[in-house]
């Protein structure tokens, strides 16, 4: 059975920067969970981060793919530095994801981690830029197929295929 790598604020868990969770009541993720399909994770807690934390932005809303080339940074409303922390929760999801042999992951859209159509500009003003957050641009580049919740029956679909 294939597994699926999912945002663990998707699924209840207080995980978020606000302390909170973002439970998403999707039919399809409640019947990937019945079948034990699903593997909760937060890259940004795994990368060693508080709950809660201080929001936190790829500057200029580079995108994921800049981060892990070392061309931007992931910085927090105060100026700090936050890239580090980033990169190994990004790094520990490849490494789940290969433990389970998982080749698809529903992940939380707008994240600096998790986005996988639309991250946040930098700017911290709310706005929103087509990109990808720093752990979706490294499972993609590893071969892992990654879906935003807002992506269900497009990673329904993908699921059989990797099924057939």
């Amino acid at each position: 059975m294939e597994k699926i790598l999912v945002s663990a604020c998707l699924m209840g868990r207080k995980v978020r920067y606000d302390g909170g969770a973002k439970t998403s009541s999707a039919a399809w993720l409640a019947g990937w969970r019945e079948e034990g399909r699903l593997v909760p994770f937060c890259p940004e807690v795994e990368g060693g981060l508080p709950v809660p934390r201080l929001a936190a932005e790829i500057e200029g809303g580079a995108g994921g793919a800049a981060v892990l080339a070392g061309d931007a940074r992931v910085v927090a409303t105060d100026g700090s530095d936050v890239t580090a922390e980033f990169l190994a929760g990004a790094r520990e999801a490849l490494a789940v994801a290969r433990s389970h042999g998982i080749r698809m992951a529903v992940l939380k859209e707008g994240s600096p981690s998790c986005g996988a159509l639309a991250i946040y500009d930098g700017s911290f003003q709310g706005r929103r830029a087509p990109g990808q957050g720093v752990t979706t641009a490294l499972l993609e580049r590893n071969g892992i197929r990654v879906f935003s919740e807002e992506q269900l029956p497009e990673a329904a679909d993908h699921l059989r295929t990797l099924e057939t």
